[in-house]
């Protein structure tokens, strides 16, 4: 490596998180942050770290794209058979975490998953490009393929197939909803002082506290 790593370091000066600032319950304060990162990230705002834990105590993380939010969770769409889909069909606990740079910030979420309804993915599934439905199709998400080919293939054959009409979901694929159960937002500040407002749900309501850094 070039670059010493353990030198490596930046201060965060752009902005404050006091509790003056922020409401009582933390998903408005979630969606002020987000439409903030839509208008000033340069990547994309919506990515998200996504973290499973399988039937071994083993922990996964990986990064996808949340694809909505509301009052009742988090959502995002994947393969079923994947290994995440299996996690967290076995396991339905997880955490997510935004990284919004150029804003200094992070939130992270835990709480429970549960499979969205088919209404609900088929109504996302149907919105997506062509290329993309027919992507859900043609990759054995997770499993070890021979070659980039298997895929080609797969989409070419696909691609035949659906000529005429449009493809239907499959019974595979679809979407989870990660329902919070803590919410910590966490704003960079000068001297490693950060600033860091966690919100726990404690019978039914929002509890609001600060943690050091």
């Amino acid at each position: 490596m070039k670059s010493d790593v353990a030198e490596l370091r930046r201060d965060y000066t752009r902005d404050g998180l006091l509790e003056t600032q922020a409401p009582e319950e933390p998903l408005s304060l979630f969606a002020t942050w987000f439409e903030q990162a839509v208008e000033i990230e340069t990547t994309e705002a919506n990515a998200m770290m996504l973290a499973t834990v399988d039937g071994a105590g083993q922990p996964h993380l990986r990064t996808l794209l949340l694809k909505g939010v509301d009052d009742r969770g988090f959502v995002f769409f994947t393969n079923y058979e994947s290994a995440k889909g299996q996690q967290l069909q076995a396991n339905p606990q997880a955490a997510i975490t935004f990284w919004w740079h150029d804003l200094e910030r992070q939130v992270r979420i835990e709480g429970a998953v549960e499979r969205i309804s088919d209404e609900e993915s088929d109504a996302y599934y149907h919105s997506r490009p062509l290329g993309s439905r027919l992507g859900a199709w043609a990759s054995p998400q997770s499993e070890v393929i021979a070659s980039r080919d298997v895929l080609e293939n797969n989409l070419e054959q696909l691609q035949q197939q659906y000529a005429d009409q449009a493809p239907e979901r499959p019974p595979h694929w679809g979407g989870f909803r990660l329902k919070p159960e803590l919410i910590e937002f966490w704003q960079g500040r000068p001297s490693r002082l950060h600033d860091r407002l966690n919100y726990r749900l404690i019978d039914g309501s929002w509890r609001r506290e600060r943690l050091a850094p």
